[in-house]
This record gives C-alpha cells, sequence and structure tokens, in this order.
C-alpha cells in the first residue's frame, strides 16, 4: 500500500470518506470535506466535457494548496477521484490522463475491474480503491492488485448493495489485510465508530452530505431528504438496470410507476454522454437508509464537526463498558 497515501488516511480527523456521488459530489463538497478534515471525493463523470473535468481537478489541487499554505497545522484530508471502469466508458483514456496529470492520492474505481489504473495511480504513489457489492467482486479486485475495497453494503443509497456492513468486513477480512471501508446506511458519528470496531478501517458516508450546501444536489432534493425516513426508501433496477434504492417521493412527484417500467434497462455508463442522457439521476433521487438521523441543510464543516462529538461519544461509551 503506498506509504505517503496511508500515512495521510491515518492522519485524518475522522475516519469518513465524503462518498462520491453521482451528479452531486463536485469541488465545492471535495474540497469542504478535506478542509473539515475527511476525504473529499467525487466521480469523473459528473465533469462534463472531459474540459470540465480538467478545471475541476485543477480547482481541488489549487484550492487543498491555498489551504495547506494558509495553515500548516491544519488537518486536511485527501481528495479522490471515482473513476468509472466499465466497458462501456469510452472516456476512461482521457480521464486516467488527467489522472496521471494531477495525481489524486486516492482513486477509486466502480462499475468494472480497477486493473485499468492501478499501473497509472501506482506510477506516482497513490492508492487504488475498489467500489464493490459483494464477495466475488472483492476476491476479483484484490486479484486485479486493488489496495483497499470500498464494501457497499445493505442500505446505502444509490447503486447499493445486499450484505450487511457487519457480515461484508467480517467476510473481507478473511482473505484481505488491506484497506477496508465500510459504506451502507451510516450517517452520524455512533455509526462510524461501530464500522471501525466491526474491522473496517474508514466509513463510506454519502447520504449525509446530500443535503450539504456545498452539494450540487437541487434544493428540492436536500429538503426531501431532511423530510425523509427509511420508511420513504424503495429499491429497485428498474429505473438504471442496476438496483438502486430510490426515495419514494421523487418517484411520486414524476409520476413513475416502478411496476409499468421494463424489468431488463440496457447499463451504459459512458462519461461522453451529456448529463441529460443519465435521466434516471438527473430526475429521479436516491438516498440511503440512514437519512432519518439527518435534519437540517448545514455546510459541510458544521455536519463533520457533529460527526466528530457523536464518535467521540462512542468511544467513550466502548471505554466505559466492561
Amino acid at each position: 500500500m503506498p506509504a505517503a497515501t496511508f500515512a495521510a488516511i491515518q492522519q485524518l480527523r475522522l475516519p469518513i470518506i465524503a462518498a462520491p456521488m453521482f451528479l452531486i459530489s463536485g469541488p465545492d463538497l471535495v474540497l469542504a470535506a478535506c478542509r473539515a478534515g475527511i476525504v473529499g471525493a467525487f466521480p469523473t463523470p459528473n465533469a462534463r466535457p472531459i474540459e470540465v473535468l480538467d478545471q475541476w481537478m485543477a480547482t481541488i489541487t489549487e484550492g487543498l494548496a491555498r489551504a495547506r499554505a494558509e495553515n500548516p497545522q491544519a488537518r486536511i484530508g485527501p481528495w479522490a477521484a471515482n473513476l468509472v471502469t466499465h466497458s462501456s466508458n469510452a472516456r476512461l483514456p482521457e480521464d486516467l490522463a488527467l489522472i496521471a496529470r494531477y495525481r489524486p492520492p486516492i482513486v477509486i474505481t466502480a462499475l468494472g475491474s480497477p486493473r485499468p489504473a492501478i499501473e497509472v495511480v501506482h506510477a506516482y504513489g497513490g492508492m487504488v480503491i475498489a467500489d464493490v457489492v459483494n464477495l466475488n467482486l472483492a476476491r476479483k479486485a484484490v486479484a486485479a492488485g486493488a489496495d483497499g475495497l470500498a464494501c457497499v453494503c445493505a442500505g446505502a443509497g444509490g447503486h447499493t448493495g445486499h450484505l450487511s456492513p457487519f457480515a461484508f468486513v467480517s467476510a473481507v477480512r478473511e482473505f484481505f489485510d488491506g484497506l477496508v471501508i465500510a459504506g451502507g446506511g451510516i450517517t452520524d458519528g455512533w455509526g462510524v465508530a461501530g464500522a471501525i470496531a466491526s474491522g473496517a478501517d474508514l466509513v463510506y458516508m454519502g447520504t449525509r452530505f446530500i443535503p450539504t450546501v456545498e452539494s450540487q444536489a437541487a434544493p428540492e432534493y436536500k429538503q426531501m431528504v431532511v423530510d425523509s425516513n427509511a420508511d420513504d426508501l424503495v429499491v429497485s433496477d428498474r429505473i438504471t438496470g442496476t438496483a438502486a434504492s430510490w426515495l419514494i417521493p421523487s418517484l411520486k412527484r414524476l409520476g413513475v410507476d416502478l411496476s409499468a417500467l421494463p424489468d431488463k434497462r440496457e447499463r451504459v455508463y459512458d462519461s461522453n454522454r451529456s448529463v441529460e442522457a443519465s435521466r434516471g439521476w438527473k430526475d429521479l433521487w436516491g438516498a440511503g437508509q440512514g437519512l432519518g438521523s439527518i435534519h437540517a441543510i448545514e455546510p459541510v464543516a458544521a455536519v463533520v464537526d457533529r460527526l466528530e462529538s457523536e464518535y467521540r461519544q462512542a468511544r467513550a461509551r466502548f471505554a466505559a463498558l466492561r
């Protein structure tokens, strides 16, 4: 595992990655997360066309350099770029060229093997984490040379998993001693502490950062997350072709009847396509099962402050148990 990146992770204020969320995570959210002392991440398909991705990466690297120069003692987290390595993504070579240029400390691969990114990222000392939803994909990612696994578990927003976080982490630890990230339904510091106690090194947290000032989500989307709870979710593969967790009020808003949709959809993840072509995510909104603990639209800094307080309370509770 690349030593410099691992050292940066060890110095995080909290063991959290602000998970890369399609159409939601952008430079403002990444910079705010890193400045707050956690890992900030975004999916490269959010930046279209490729010239926009170049601008975003420049904005992030320059912004973090300024932050470190202004306060050398601050705990500023590393940033991560999320690459779609599915065979349908024709823009992957261009994305990788920008990865090589801007050198994000962490690259997270999704919807395909991490293999296409490993040589490029390892060449400059970065770390490759593979986003996986089951044990079969986890074993394949380890065999391909991934430095870490982001275990997307039951309760996750967006494209969700089916395994309990506790079962997933435990099973992965049977064959992998690298970095393990657990994600799925975790939106408070108590959940972070539970995941770390179960054997994870970091926590993937997405839904908690949808209703933040810095997120790119529509104001109505942010408010819907604040107003909803786990009973307002449904998991279906009829919108994008892959099982995802959707906000029922979002479906009702547009009159979408899942039972009337075809049960098979072609899965295409080409970043050269316009965002307008991604109607399933642009007009319909997803979230994870932890949204019931979210009560306001706030800046990222305020969210992380609360997460730290909760995490410290959880650690104190552990220490007091006998």
